[in-house]
């Protein structure tokens, strides 16, 4: 073998090195920390900026990237009593991100190219500088660029600067800063406001310009960056609608802001401008009125509802005896029959503004102007709510329990009273004494009243309260009709039961939309809070009457509380859980063959151990460790007869579930215990999958 052959064997590593170390450096920015100054004045305030330059085809990214990229950041080291303020930010270029996660609502990502990326920063320098010192500036920089894919980049970059009597501008850097100043967004005559809008917010802009197209660039991560954006008129004002996100598609959470800030870019009035919007404190918007077509409904049901109130056991029997107080009392006399009759439904009335004005600040202390109508519905805890409402008072009805069985007692001491004054007062406490066991109807005008505006609100329950007083209206001016009121008897009774059936038929549908939005995986948390609730209900109906001494009424109410308590806990305790994909054979083989490991999860709702390593195998630890190590779960429900599923156990030589199978790639796939525990799954993931290697 020659030298020359012996040489190069042993430079081509070399010549490699150097190759990777070219394609590395094409690929890589350039940095520069520049002074817009060549010296500088004590006390004077003066700007240096990170100039950074990409390679071709890569962008960097604005405060706001859009979406998980990261945007630039400098920490600084500066001389003692020298302040650094915050980066100013060009406009970025509105661009499409390499990919759209979802095609029916495409974002988009907020970038600088080369000649944007020259982030100025402001700093101030103290007075008791002395001319002839030099004094030194460090910047911690780090950034991102990305094209197809996205890295990391950073640098540590220092200046140094002499102190003269008088600041002297640097004139090769003059330019530079004077062109990115205006790329910057500028003021505008225009005032901005931001409100809540639904399930989203609205930017709302007055001012004196005309947008052809507009798009805001929130300076709030919590804000979307939705691609399809635009100034929508609204009288004189443009309103741009925003949707709000609580988390990026990393699964990362979103910071939430009670203010808004950011640019405005449009095109219009003669070219493309970018303006500043500055921070806006977020409002709630005013709830709109529900259109009268759906206003009805409502209106008729709070009306049927306040009606169907005086059937109920502790009120029906109370009719007639008012009635004949109001006759016995008047003496006759139709005209003042007739004014106790008003002055009774006033009571009503009033008595009802009174409970819908502590159920309007309930709801607004609770974020209740927040709902549009049917937003409510969107929120867990509000769902929760109704829906232990209906079951509790569902369970009322049906005679599980009982409360305010003292009711009409008292509605036979009302008629004791005299005078207007007394049968004003007897109106009053009617609904109050009426409420215990009414409640199932007020629990559903709750839930239909919840996201009215104020005015809509108590014209509901004012309805409603009008429905209550109807029969005693009625009956004033013509009192004979008291005597042909059925009689109080069992059908009562049997009536009540009867009604509590359209409240549990409300708690499934309740139930049905709580679990959507908790996942239908959680379903047995609610199913078994129910179940504590109605058990707590029973002890309670079944011990704490007064046939039984008073230690075991107590012993009874503590025991109910608790286990209702336990109830509505369990049912809103809802943990994050493993992010599944839907099993087949053929994902598992592509995902095995890019170096990613699988876990797979062979189950069925039927499957009582399988729903029990849900709830325990799974903690926080594990989920965390599958996410560090890129594990992918995958699901194969068996729920219904699958061939596929089945052939595959037979493969595995199993015949019942569950069973959960770990495949990593260049390993044999391991099958687990019947019953998981965290420490297990920590141990299985740990051991045998690495974390995957950062590109």
């Amino acid at each position: 073998m020659s030298i020359r052959s012996i040489l190069a064997i042993f430079l081509l590593p070399l010549t490699a090195l150097a190759q990777v170390g070219d394609i590395a450096a094409a690929t890589a920015s350039k940095s520069a920390l520049v002074s817009e100054y060549k010296s500088i004045a004590p006390g004077q305030k003066f700007s240096v900026a990170l100039a950074l330059s990409h390679p071709d085809g890569w962008h960097s990214y604005y405060l706001n990237p859009g979406g998980i990229e990261e945007s630039p950041e400098i920490a600084w080291t500066l001389p003692t009593g020298f302040a650094a303020g915050p980066l100013q930010w060009p406009a970025p270029h509105v661009s499409d991100p390499p990919f759209q996660l979802d095609e029916a609502n495409p974002e988009n990502a907020y970038t600088y190219s080369n000649d944007q990326a020259f982030l100025i920063t402001e700093i101030t320098a103290p007075t008791n500088l002395k001319p002839g010192e030099t004094i030194k500036i460090t910047a911690d920089a780090k950034w991102q660029i990305c094209k197809e894919s996205c890295k990391g980049e950073k640098a540590l970059l220092t200046l140094e600067l002499p102190v003269s009597a008088q600041g002297e501008i640097d004139a090769a850097n003059k330019d530079a800063f004077a062109k990115a100043r205006d790329s910057h967004p500028k003021t505008a005559g225009m005032v901005f406001s931001a409100e809540k809008s639904g399930a989203g917010l609205q930017l709302r802009i007055k001012g004196a310009w005309k947008p052809d197209k507009a798009h805001f660039i929130a300076n709030q991560k919590m804000i979307a960056p939705l691609a399809s954006q635009d100034a929508v008129a609204d009288g004189d004002d443009f309103v741009i609608k925003l949707k709000t996100r609580k988390e990026l598609f990393s699964g990362a959470k979103v910071e939430a802001s009670d203010t808004l800030s950011g640019i405005l870019h449009y095109t219009g009035d003669g070219g493309e401008h970018a303006v500043i919007v500055p921070p806006v404190k977020i409002t709630k918007a005013p709830t709109p009125p529900l259109p009268l077509g759906k206003f009805f409904p409502v209106l008729l049901g709070m009306f049927l509802g306040g009606l169907v109130l005086n059937l109920m056991p502790c009120v029906f029997p109370v009719i007639g005896i008012k009635i004949l107080g109001f006759v016995q009392q008047s003496g006759q006399d139709r005209k003042k029959i007739i004014l106790h009759g008003l002055a009774f439904a006033a009571g009503v009335v009033i008595s009802f503004w009174i409970l819908s004005g502590i159920l309007f600040v309930a709801r607004s202390a609770a974020g209740g102007d927040d709902f549009g109508w049917g937003y409510q519905l969107q929120n867990k805890w509000v769902v929760l709510a109704l829906m232990m409402l209906m079951f509790f008072m569902a369970l009322n009805l049906f005679g599980v329990f009982e409360f305010g069985t003292s009711a009409t007692g008292i509605g036979g001491k009302l008629q004791s009273k005299q005078g207007i004054a007394g049968t004003f007062f007897s109106g009053f406490l009617a609904t109050v004494v009426a409420t215990p066991c009414s409640g199932p109807f007020l629990g559903a005008a709750i839930g239909a009243a919840i996201a009215l505006p104020s005015l809509q609100f108590f014209t509901a329950f004012t309805v409603m309260a009008l429905g209550l007083s109807l029969p005693y209206l009625l009956m004033s001016v013509f009192p004979e009709l008291v005597d042909h009121l059925p009689r109080p008897g069992p059908w009562m009774e049997t009536f009540k039961q009867g009604m509590s059936f359209l409240l549990f038929g409300t708690v499934g549908y309740l139930l049905w939309v709580y679990a959507a939005l908790i996942d239908f995986d959680n379903m047995l948390n609610p199913v078994f809070g129910l179940t504590l609730v109605a058990v707590a209900c029973w002890i309670y109906g079944r011990w704490n009457t007064f046939a039984h001494t008073g230690r075991t009424r107590g012993i009874a109410a503590a025991a109910a509380v608790i286990l209702a308590s336990g109830g509505v806990f369990y049912a809103g305790h809802i943990e994050e859980g493993v992010e599944w994909e839907t099993w087949s054979q053929q994902r598992v083989d592509e995902l095995l063959a890019e170096g990613k490991p699988v876990y797979v999860d062979f189950t069925a709702k039927w499957c009582a151990t399988c729903q029990v390593n849900k709830h325990n195998a799974y903690s926080k630890e594990v989920i965390a460790l599958m996410k560090e190590r890129g594990i992918v779960a995958m699901r194969a429900d068996k729920t219904k007869p699958n061939t596929a599923i089945e052939e595959k156990l037979e493969e595995l030589q199993r015949t019942a579930i569950p069973v959960n199978v770990l495949y990593a790639p260049d390993k044999d796939p391991i099958i687990t215990p019947s019953v998981l525990t965290p420490d297990y799954m920590k141990k299985l993931f740990g051991q045998n999958t690495a974390v995957p290697e950062k590109k």
